[in-house]
C-alpha cells in the first residue's frame, strides 16, 4: 500500500513517514500544496493524509483540485484547528475521515487502514481467501491459523492482492503501490516479489494473467 503525505510540519511528517513505513506502507512525502495536489493527481495512492494549513496552496484547495479532477483517493484531513466549520468545510470537499493535531500516529494508521479496507469494498476487518487471512486493521496476516512472516514490499504486494481478490490487477498498478516515487526499480523486481510469496504462501495462489498482472485465486469452499 501506498500513501500520499502532505504536511509543511518537517518534524510531524518525519515521525508520520517513520511510522508508516515501520508498518510497511510506502510513503511519498510533499511539503506544500502545490506539490502535494501535483502528485495526488499524477500519481497512485491507496490514500493521503492531507494538512489542512499548507503553503503555496492549502489543504481545503488541493482537496478540492483533486475532486473536481475525478481524483477519488480517500483522503484523511489533519488540522490544528478545532472549529466544526472547518470539520463541515473539510468534508464538504470531500474528506473521508479527520484528525485535529496533536494525535497519536498509531490512530492515523488505523483510520488509515480503514479507510484503504472501506474503498476496496470490504466491510470485515479479516479478509479470507482460502487458507491465508488479512486482517486488515492490525495489517497482519495469517496462513493455515499461523502468523506469516513477510518483507516489507511483499507486505505491499500481498494486501493490495488481498484486498482486490479473485480480481486482475495490472502490473503497472502493483508497481505503483509497492514502490515510493524516487524508487531505483529493477525490471524484474516485482517478479522476484512475487516468486518469493508463491513460495511462502503456495504457488497456486498468485495467477499470472499474461500481458496484464496478477490474480490471487481462492480456492473454493
Amino acid at each position: 500500500m501506498r500513501i500520499l503525505l502532505v504536511e509543511d510540519d518537517q518534524g510531524l511528517a518525519d515521525d508520520i513517514a517513520r511510522t508508516l513505513r515501520a508498518e510497511n506502507f510506502a510513503v511519498d512525502v510533499a511539503n506544500n500544496g502545490e506539490d502535494g495536489a501535483h502528485l495526488g493527481a499524477t500519481e497512485r495512492y491507496d490514500a493521503a493524509v492531507l494538512d489542512l494549513g499548507l503553503p503555496k496552496l492549502d489543504g481545503l484547495s488541493v482537496l478540492h483540485g483533486w475532486r473536481s479532477g475525478g481524483h477519488d483517493l480517500p483522503v484523511l484531513i489533519l488540522t490544528a484547528r478545532d472549529g466544526w466549520s472547518e470539520k463541515v468545510a473539510g468534508f464538504k470537499a470531500g474528506a473521508d475521515d479527520y484528525l485535529i493535531k496533536p494525535f497519536r500516529v498509531q490512530e492515523l494508521v488505523m483510520r488509515l487502514r480503514a479507510l484503504v479496507r472501506r474503498a476496496t469494498g470490504h466491510a470485515s476487518t479479516r479478509i479470507s481467501c482460502g487458507p491465508l487471512v488479512f486482517d486488515a486493521q492490525l495489517g497482519h496476516f495469517e496462513l493455515d491459523g499461523l502468523p506469516l512472516r513477510l518483507t516489507a514490499f511483499e507486505w505491499r504486494v500481498l494486501s493490495t492482492l488481498m484486498l482486490r481478490k479473485d480480481m486482475v490487477v495490472e502490473r503497472r498498478e502493483l508497481i505503483d503501490r509497492v514502490y515510493e516515487y524516487d524508487a531505483d526499480v529493477d525490471s524484474n523486481s516485482l517478479e522476484v516479489i512475487v516468486g518469493r510469496l508463491r513460495r511462502k504462501i503456495g504457488t497456486e495462489m498468485i495467477q499470472t494473467i499474461r500481458g496484464r498482472g496478477y490474480s490471487l485465486s481462492c480456492p473454493a469452499g
